[in-house]
């Protein structure tokens, strides 16, 4: 899990035949879809102002189809080289 607040809370409940994996701080090759958001934002999503909050939804939606249009760069995304994580008992 990443270290978001609702990962962190003391308020999370986790069953007791589930050990959490928390994620370092700023590793994205650890969370995928933080890449993907890092390739649509640099290069459909940024420097723009939207003048609504519907010209946001419709800007990321068209973001996503043209992503879903470049199978290779998806397909980069996902043979990046993947940091190893262990758990220690």
């Amino acid at each position: 899990m990443d270290r978001a607040g609702w990962h962190t809370t003391a308020n999370l409940s986790i069953p007791d035949n589930i050990t959490p994996i928390f994620l370092p701080s700023r590793a994205p090759e650890l969370n995928p879809v933080e890449n993907v958001w890092q390739y649509m934002r640099q290069n459909w999503l940024s420097n723009r102002v939207f003048d609504s909050y519907d010209d946001i939804i419709d800007a990321a939606c068209d973001a996503w189809q043209k992503l879903l249009a470049a199978s290779e760069t998806i397909t980069s995304i996902g043979m990046r080289q993947w940091a190893h994580v262990g758990q220690t008992p």
